[in-house]
């Protein structure tokens, strides 16, 4: 896969492709991450292995973008390292949803403790009589609203965007965020659904000057199926972690 400097005569994209981290020992045990900073577990570092060596045999990289977060920065050293890549910068912009009082519970304990939390997960579709303003809770404790999720997220890849037109560069970030970025290039008051297996690829063509968004795939871990036997069992052959 290259980047596609212009299509159809139109003005020029830089293509943007997302990479969710690999897995943590807190993404096997279910446990709610948000800004916390586990380090990739054996398996975790397996799947960047994978990914890498899958992203080293396309065009290669003018950049790799990653969170801070160590779980992003482990993933994103080892995908430099194969791309041959030596531009990597670490940006907090590119950080999971700060989960405020919820992070370092159990998902079903978080659940429990704030459901109308985790009610904003589910605004990925809107219905009627849905509240959007629910999109701008924020979590008690320092956590983000999903809107200012988006906000930070969008607006640092429109940034980077902006400084490789006509290039190809790699983003490493996190499940939720990726879920917004995915968001944000839904028709208006509608969402779609999607799951972000660690180390999936999400693929965007974002225009210079208009400022467009295209979402040409999502969910792609189709990198830990076809390798050793090895992760095609500890993944069900689609790349999930629990």
């Amino acid at each position: 896969m290259s980047p596609t400097p212009s299509l159809g005569g139109e003005e020029q994209l830089t293509e943007v492709v997302v990479v969710r981290h690999g897995e943590t020992s807190w993404n096997a045990s279910r446990v709610v991450q948000g800004q916390m900073d586990p380090e990739l577990n054996e398996i975790g570092r397996q799947q960047g292995v994978v990914v890498a060596r899958r992203l080293s045999r396309e065009a290669k990289p003018a950049a790799i973008y990653s969170s801070d977060l160590k779980r992003a920065v482990e993933t994103a050293e080892i995908i430099a390292k194969a791309c041959g890549v030596s531009n990597l910068v670490l940006n907090e912009a590119l950080r999971e949803r700060h989960m405020g009082y919820l992070q370092g519970l159990k998902w079903d304990d978080a659940v429990n403790k704030n459901p109308d939390v985790f009610k904003g997960f589910d605004i990925f579709k809107i219905t009627k009589g849905s509240d959007p303003d629910s999109r701008n809770q924020e979590i008690p404790g320092g956590g983000e609203s999903l809107n200012q999720l988006t906000e930070r997220c969008v607006s640092y890849l429109n940034k980077i965007a902006r400084e490789h037109i006509g290039e190809r560069v790699v983003v490493v970030s996190h499940g939720a965020a990726i879920v917004e970025l995915c968001r944000h290039t839904d028709p208006p008051n509608s969402s779609i659904r999607r799951n972000i297996p660690n180390t999936s690829l999400n693929v965007f063509h974002i225009f210079g000057v208009t400022g467009r968004w295209i979402l040409e795939r999502y969910g792609d871990a189709s990198h830990l199926a076809s390798e050793d036997g090895f992760l095609e069992n500890a993944f069900g052959g689609d790349g999930a972690s629990a």
